[in-house]
C-alpha cells in the first residue's frame, strides 16, 4: 500500500473538484495513482469534473513563429515566476525558440518530441544557460509542434498564456477564410477541444468514456434498476452530448448569431472547401504540478484531526 500524502490528496482535489475525504479514499483504493484515482471518482460520481488539464503550475509564455501563412510553430518556454515570464529579454528568447523551431523542420510534439534535437539547432542549448544566468531562473524549453496547410493562423491569449494553431485546407485562400480560421483559433483557445471531429476520436477513450459513464448510471440506485436496454440508450446520449463539447466541429460557434449555429456549418458558410486538418492548443504549464506547501499543511492538518 502506498503512503498517501496529503499533497497527494491536495493534487487530486484540484484535479477533480471531489471532497478531501473523497479523495483520500481513492487514492486508498487504487495504491496512490492518480489516474486511477481519478478515473474512481468520476466512476463513484464524487468529481465534478475532471480537470486534469487545468492543471497548471509552472510559469512562462507560448510564441509562435509564421511563414507566409503556410507553416507555423508554437513554442512553449517555461520560467520559475510570473515576474521572469513578463521579462522581455525572456520574451525575446522565447521568440528565438519558436523561430529556430520553424527553421529546424522538426515536428514537435505535446508531449515534448524532439526537444532534445532542437537543443541543438543553431546553439540553441548555449542560448538556454546563457539566458538562465543572465536573468537568474531556471528556463526550461517544454515543447514545440509544427503546423503546415494551404492556411494557418495563429492566437496567441493572456499575453502567451494559450497558444493556438490552426491549419486548414482550402483551394481559395482569401481574407475571409483567413478571418474565418482566426474565429476558430480563439474558439480553440476558449473551450479547448481535444478532437477536430468525431471521426477523429480515439477509440480507447471513446471506450474508457462509455465504461466511466456506465460506472455512474451503475452507482446511481434509480438509474442502476433501469433495464440494460435504457442503461445503453442512456450511454449513448450522454456520449453524444460529450462529443458536442470534445469535437470542435460539433461545437456551438461562439460568435453564432443563433446561438446554435455549429462550427462547421459556420465554415461552410464561409467556403464550402474549408477543411480544417489540425489545431494544436497550447497552456502554459498544463500537466505541470504546482508547489504549495501551506495548503498542503492545512489539508495534513484536516486529515490528522
Amino acid at each position: 500500500m502506498a503512503d498517501i500524502t496529503a499533497a497527494m490528496v491536495k493534487e487530486l482535489r484540484e484535479l477533480t473538484g471531489a471532497g478531501m475525504m473523497d479523495c483520500k479514499k481513492a487514492l486508498g483504493e487504487t495504491n496512490g495513482d492518480m489516474d486511477a484515482a481519478i478515473e474512481f471518482l468520476r466512476k463513484s460520481g464524487a468529481a465534478k469534473a475532471e480537470k486534469k488539464a487545468s492543471r497548471i503550475a509552472a510559469e512562462g509564455i507560448c510564441r509562435v513563429a509564421m511563414d507566409n501563412n503556410k507553416k507555423a510553430v508554437v513554442a512553449e518556454v517555461n520560467s520559475e515566476t510570473d515576474f521572469v515570464a513578463k521579462n522581455e529579454v525572456f520574451q525575446e528568447f522565447v521568440q528565438t525558440v519558436a523561430d529556430t523551431a520553424l527553421e529546424s523542420g522538426l515536428a514537435g510534439g505535446k508531449d515534448g518530441e524532439d526537444v532534445e534535437a532542437l537543443l541543438d539547432k543553431n546553439g540553441l542549448k548555449d542560448l538556454v544557460v546563457e539566458k538562465t544566468a543572465k536573468i537568474g531562473e531556471k528556463l526550461s524549453v517544454r515543447r514545440f509542434e509544427r503546423a503546415e496547410g494551404d492556411c494557418v493562423v495563429s492566437y496567441l491569449h493572456g499575453g502567451g498564456r494559450i497558444g493556438v494553431l490552426v491549419s486548414a485546407k482550402c483551394a481559395n485562400v482569401t481574407d475571409g477564410v483567413k478571418e474565418a480560421l482566426q474565429n476558430i483559433a480563439m474558439q480553440v483557445a476558449a473551450l479547448s477541444p481535444k478532437f477536430i471531429s468525431q471521426k477523429d476520436v480515439d477509440q480507447d477513450f471513446l471506450a474508457k468514456e462509455k465504461e466511466i459513464i456506465l460506472a455512474q448510471i451503475e452507482n446511481d440506485p434509480k438509474e442502476a434498476a433501469k433495464p440494460d436496454k435504457v442503461k445503453e440508450g442512456m450511454v449513448m446520449g450522454r456520449i453524444n452530448k460529450e462529443m458536442k463539447e470534445f469535437c470542435l466541429l460539433d461545437q456551438v460557434y461562439v460568435k453564432a448569431e443563433d446561438g446554435k449555429q455549429s462550427v462547421a456549418k459556420y465554415l461552410e458558410s464561409v467556403d464550402k472547401d474549408l477543411v480544417i486538418d489540425k489545431f494544436i492548443r497550447f497552456e502554459v504549464g498544463e500537466g505541470m504540478e504546482k508547489k504549495n506547501e501551506d495548503f498542503a499543511a492545512e489539508v495534513a492538518a484536516q486529515m490528522n484531526s
